[in-house]
């Protein structure tokens, strides 16, 4: 005879994954306001101290290397001209202590008085549980150019 989960174990079960969810959303969704403010502090916290960041061929590796790209010169440009990263809702895989989240984003850039797109991403998040939250282990980003690198990046079943 297989045991039945009690109710209360279940509702606990299912809490605990809508608050990782959730967690995990607002992770994700404090990187655009962050690097945006140029709160370099701010953005590398998102990362696990040995995190890595691989964007278009510029490659971090760990948290301080997070922090010196939002004070780099080209970041300080795209903010001081205006700019907003915008991450859409993310899909989760969560197994344990370890997630996987998939989400679209945008790059939009102040441009002879107007907003442009000036890239479309595909991002792919592994994530950890740690005693601070959850913190990205990996991120990896790829223009929506129409590659299937890009695309593989948005699925969740690999």
């Amino acid at each position: 005879m297989t045991a039945t989960p009690s109710v209360p174990a279940e509702w606990e079960r299912r809490l605990r994954r809508v608050e990782d969810e959730l967690a995990i959303g607002q992770l994700v969704a404090r990187y655009g306001p962050a690097v945006d403010a140029a709160d370099a502090d701010a953005a590398a916290e998102l990362w696990t101290e040995d995190g890595s960041y691989d964007v278009e061929g510029w490659f971090m590796d760990g948290r301080d290397e997070v922090r010196a790209m939002v004070r780099s010169a080209e970041h300080r440009g795209l903010v001081e001209r205006g700019c907003t990263h915008f991450l859409g809702p993310v899909a989760t895989v969560i197994e344990g202590d370890r997630a996987t989240a998939v989400c679209e984003s945008l790059l939009v850039v102040h441009r002879d008085g107007r907003f442009v797109v000036a890239r479309a991403g595909a991002n792919r998040f592994e994530l950890t549980r740690t005693a601070d939250g959850w913190k990205i282990q990996r991120r990896v980003t790829r223009a929506l150019d129409g590659t299937p690198e890009s695309r593989d990046l948005l699925a969740l079943d690999r």
